[in-house]
Parts: structure tokens; C-alpha cells; sequence
């Protein structure tokens, strides 16, 4: 089927500039690594060893502070007298993190959370101002490194990440603050229903994505091809560069809202439990992230976010993702 790039999705890139220009097809074994970076010595989390549970993060802090008034020598009050959160996102991520073409606003439910934690920082903005958030457009490998850089690091990422045993030994994680899940995206006309039945076409998934590896796992015969954003493997699925698109339903669902002739198949094969993202060295500033999701899944914050950005394409939610705790930093 040939098809013409709609509008939406030519905006989106030309909106993302900052993000990967070329869109050319990178076909495995060409696998980047997620992180180069070295955190000092005693930080890491050891993955899951000695059974941890990998959703399992920090207890919060037994009584948060208020707004203004972070512990001294807490990252928290690092970021405090900055003056700003400076936070590694998407801007291409339709309902997640996604730049708007009216406003020129990077908006989204990852952007949400992102504002609450500024929010119970700095104390929420008075009517007609901005978050005192700074965002920082990343591609999905640099999410880890983002965090591990140690001359000019995010204080934390929300970009769709899952929590793994594998990257709890290069960072840390909040709670859970959603659960999303693994499908795929054919074109409209496609006879396929699940997986097993793109044998030999080539699938396209975010590098540095569990999206990739789950692909690779379902269906060894799929030909996987990378692309750094979301945005490129619309772009190369648009082109007749990919058959298919492979990637957590919530991602799933912004593309087709983008383009006519997709259709996102009913199966799905994983659970994708997403956390945000922070450094091994601010057990404490994971504490308080999960102290302020604890609260505005208490008082319907959450919720609120969850029914304008999300709700309209993958139906109502009961309820959020129940936090584990219980994990303990290695060098406290």
C-alpha cells in the first residue's frame, strides 16, 4: 500500500530537531550500547541479586518536606537552589511526550509526572507560568546515559523506560507509575494478527528499547530494524522501509492516531511496567519521587492525567499501579 506521510507526522518531526535527523533503517546485529558512562565506584544496585524484586524501589521518605524547603545536602535541595528539574523526555511520543505544533509546548502524561515532582519542589506555578522544569529531548539509548553522565547529567527521565533487573545495575527507579504493555503496529491491509505471523519482514523498535529484545524473543524470524525515536520508525514505516512497528501500546497508539492507514494488532506480549528514571547516587531524591507519586495517585492527580492523555485510546482505568518497596541502596 502506498501511502503519503500525514500532516501529524511530518509535523512531529519537523518539531524534533533536536532528536536524530536520519532515518535510514539500521538492521541488527548493529545494536548500540545504552550506556558508556561509569558511575563511581559503590553505586551500583546489583540488578536483582539475592532475589530482589525488580518493580521493588525506595521506601519514601517518612514525612516529605515542603515545597521550598528540601534537606540540606539532598539532591533535592541541590535542584532548589538551581531553581529548576532538569529532565531527559520525549518530544515525539504523541500522549506521552510530544511537542504540540500549536504551542510549541512539550506536553504528555510522562510530562505530568514530571511537573508534580517540580511541583512538590518548588511549589506548584502561580496562574500563566511555566513548570520550573527544564526538558531535555533525548532518544530512547541515551536514556541511561543521560543519568550517568557525570559532567552534565538529567536529574531524572521519564521516557517510557521499563524497570529491568539489568538497568537497576546502571540506575534506579521510582515505583511503578504505569503498566504498559508489547504489540505491534502492521499496515491496514495487513492479514496478520499476531507476531508469528511477520516471519521474514522487517519490524522496526526504538534502539536501546526492552521493545527490541521482546521482539527478537516472540518471533527470532522477524527481521528487526532500530531507529533512535519513536518518530523514526513511524517515519520508515510510512516509507515502506518496515512492515511493522513493535513498541508499547501506549507509543502504538499515538502512531496510529497519526496515520490513517495503521492499524495496532489486539496481541500483546509483555508487560512493560514503566519508573522513572534516576541516578544511584540520590537514593533520597528516589525516595521523595515516590513519596509524591504515592500522593497524586491518592488525590486523583494521577488519574486526571491518565483520562485526558491516554483514556481516549486504551480505555478507562480502574486504578493506578500499586508501588513495592523494600529495596535498600548497597552503599547506605
Amino acid at each position: 500500500m502506498k501511502k503519503l506521510i500525514p500532516i501529524a507526522a511530518a509535523t512531529a518531526l519537523l518539531m524534533t530537531a533536536c532528536s536524530s535527523g536520519n532515518y535510514a533503517a539500521t538492521q541488527l546485529p548493529a545494536e548500540p550500547t545504552e550506556s558508556t558512562a561509569t558511575a563511581p565506584a559503590g553505586t551500583s544496585d546489583q540488578g536483582c541479586s539475592d532475589g530482589k524484586d525488580p518493580l521493588a524501589s525506595y521506601t519514601p521518605l517518612a514525612s516529605q518536606p515542603a515545597p521550598m524547603k528540601m534537606p540540606d545536602k539532598s539532591w533535592m535541595r541541590t535542584i532548589q537552589d538551581r531553581g529548576r528539574l532538569i529532565a531527559g523526555v520525549s518530544a515525539d511520543s504523541l500522549h506521552l511526550g510530544a511537542r504540540n505544533p500549536i504551542t510549541g509546548q512539550i506536553e504528555g502524561f510522562d510530562i505530568d509526572m514530571i511537573n508534580a515532582v517540580a511541583d512538590a519542589i518548588f511549589g506548584p506555578p502561580l496562574p500563566g507560568q511555566p513548570h520550573k522544569v527544564e526538558l531535555r529531548v533525548i532518544s530512547s539509548p541515551a536514556r541511561i546515559p543521560s543519568l550517568r553522565d557525570t559532567k552534565n547529567p538529567v536529574d531524572i527521565v521519564a521516557r517510557n523506560m521499563t524497570i529491568n533487573c539489568e538497568r537497576w545495575g546502571q540506575i534506579a527507579f521510582s515505583a511503578e507509575y504505569y503498566r504498559s504493555g508489547q504489540k505491534t503496529l502492521v499496515q491496514l491491509d495487513s492479514k496478520a494478527t499476531k507476531v508469528a505471523d511477520l516471519s521474514g519482514q522487517k519490524i522496526c523498535a526504538p534502539a536501546g528499547s526492552t521493545s527490541l529484545e521482546n521482539l527478537k524473543k516472540k518471533n527470532p524470524k522477524v527481521i528487526p530494524v532500530t531507529a533512535d525515536t519513536d518518530t523514526g520508525c513511524l517515519v520508515l514505516f510510512q516509507q515502506g522501509k518496515a512492515a511493522g512497528i513493535s513498541g508499547d501500546d501506549t507509543v502504538l497508539a499515538g502512531d496510529a492516531a497519526q496515520d490513517p492507514y495503521a492499524k495496532v494488532l489486539s496481541e500483546r506480549f509483555s508487560d512493560e511496567p514503566y519508573g522513572l528514571g534516576i541516578s544511584l547516587n540520590h537514593p533520597e531524591f528516589v525516595q521523595f519521587v515516590n513519596g509524591v507519586l504515592a500522593q497524586i495517585k491518592a488525590d486523583g492527580t494521577w488519574m486526571d492525567s491518565y483520562n485526558k492523555w491516554l483514556m481516549p485510546d486504551l480505555g478507562p482505568l480502574k486504578a493506578p499501579p500499586t508501588p513495592v518497596y523494600g529495596r535498600v541502596p548497597v552503599h547506605q
